[in-house]
């Protein structure tokens, strides 16, 4: 079998290396894996028109690069919201489709819980950098989870365009049209991993709708775990086990 050729984006947090570090040394050797950093990012301060369609570009970009005609697509937080759209835009590009928690997934069929959410999001969207962060950071993970303390000493360099970079997403998601009947095309397989100590009124409800979209979907909970200690990160090995199911299992698909 030829190797698994996978993207993977990270979240709007981590720079994708250090963030997909611990999974990429899981991973076999027969994956050519690229830990791709989100367009959002490429310049000094996020585009102010940015859409999920940059990331688009620029996953297809990197494909073609490499000249993959087909690769297998990982995407955590906001990269789960842009591997949703590279999927809805490029079907017959993408084999398989793993969703990271994906920090929003199209503003069809929201439940309550969601739309309440999302007004929370709305309303910490002006706060100072010092206090946006915590406060997002609090939004993604149940009621009395513990939080892990900010990192000692000065932050890296790439921080300082983290908040401009959650605000463009947010802007984005109030607006960006993603397509469900698109998804719903989409007949390779989905894997989601879901965090048991994530706020449910997120992620869990993405994943249940999603659950009604892609004809071919997985749901693995990691009970321990929450959007800030991701099993990319905490669990890499057994995520990297359930990945290579995913991959041998799409690429099966393909071949009859």
């Amino acid at each position: 079998m030829a190797p698994f050729r996978v993207i993977m984006l990270p979240g709007s947090v981590l720079p994708a290396e250090p963030a997909y570090g611990p999974l990429a040394a899981e991973i076999g050797s027969s994956t050519e894996l690229v830990a791709k950093d989100l367009e959002v990012y490429a310049t000094e301060a996020a585009p102010p028109d940015y859409t999920l369609d940059l990331e688009v570009v620029g996953v297809l970009r990197e494909a073609d690069a490499r000249g993959w005609d087909r690769f297998h697509l990982v995407g955590y937080s906001g990269g789960g919201a842009a591997s949703l759209a590279v999927a809805a835009r490029s079907l017959e590009r993408v084999s398989s489709l793993a969703l990271l928690e994906p920090a929003w997934a199209g503003r069809w069929d929201l439940s309550p819980a969601e739309v309440a959410l999302w007004r929370e999001y709305e309303a910490i969207e002006g706060l100072p950098p010092d206090q946006l962060m915590p406060a997002f950071m609090r939004l993604n993970v149940r009621h009395g989870v513990e939080l892990p303390p900010p990192p000692s000493g000065d932050p890296p360099p790439w921080f300082a365009k983290r908040p401009g970079g959650i605000h463009a997403f947010i802007e984005t998601f109030k607006i960006y049209d993603l397509d469900r009947d698109a998804l719903a095309r989409f007949d390779r397989p989905v894997y989601f991993a879901l965090g048991g100590l994530s706020n449910p009124d997120q992620y869990g409800e993405i994943a249940a709708r999603l659950a009604r979209v892609f004809p071919d979907f997985q749901l693995e909970v990691f009970e321990e775990r929450h959007h800030f200690d991701p099993p990319h990160r905490i669990e890499p090995e057994r995520l990297a086990s359930s990945l290579e199911k995913l991959w041998r299992r799409a690429e099966k698909l393909t071949q009859t």
